[in-house]
């Protein structure tokens, strides 16, 4: 049963986990480097990271900064990021590529906190799902017998209170972030 309980709480950590990961993607106003993590650049023929490529740094507050190791790569950086759906149109000077983020409007502020919601949201059915689940294996350890009928309704509480936690973590991270993306 223990074991079971750890495992239900690893799998709803890796819930947090991949909500905040989400959260890093969504374009603030702010210039991250952290916006182009999922990015890959072809590089000889591979869909490579491009921290594994370039450097990617922060200039003047709103600029992201991406200086290739070999320059002969910055068509391939320019094209992904063109593909991707950063939004943001790459300026190449034949050295370095720029990113301008340009200021968000309240419009788009509100469109951004929609997707922190609904970010959360999935976070929150993640960490439901891993309960259905734990609540599974306690109800067949019971038919089983490996588990008391008085056993299996403790571990069901136990299981409660752990997505209950896990649940009001994602509704403050939310807020964080819609506070973060409301004050730009």
């Amino acid at each position: 049963m223990k074991e079971t309980l750890k495992s239900a709480e690893e799998k709803m950590k890796k819930s947090i986990e991949s909500l905040r990961s989400n959260f890093a993607s969504v374009r603030t106003g702010r210039a991250n480097p952290q916006i182009l993590d999922r990015l890959r650049v072809d590089y000889y023929g591979s869909p490579t990271p491009i921290q594994t490529v370039a450097s990617v740094s922060v200039s003047e507050g709103r600029t992201l900064v991406i200086s290739p190791w070999d320059k002969s790569n910055l068509k391939a950086i320019e094209k992904a990021i063109q593909a991707s759906d950063i939004g943001i149109n790459p300026t190449n000077d034949g050295n370095v590529i720029r990113l301008a983020f340009p200021q968000t409007t309240e419009e788009d502020r509100k469109k951004l906190c929609k997707t922190v919601k609904k970010y959360g949201e999935e976070a929150k059915v993640a960490v439901r799902n891993v309960r259905r689940d734990t609540l599974e294996k306690f109800k067949k350890m019971k038919k089983d017998g490996t588990l008391t009928e008085d056993d299996q309704k403790d571990a069901e509480k136990k299981i409660q209170k752990l997505t209950d936690k896990y649940c009001e973590e994602i509704d403050k991270a939310v807020a964080e972030k819609e506070k973060e993306i409301m004050s730009i």
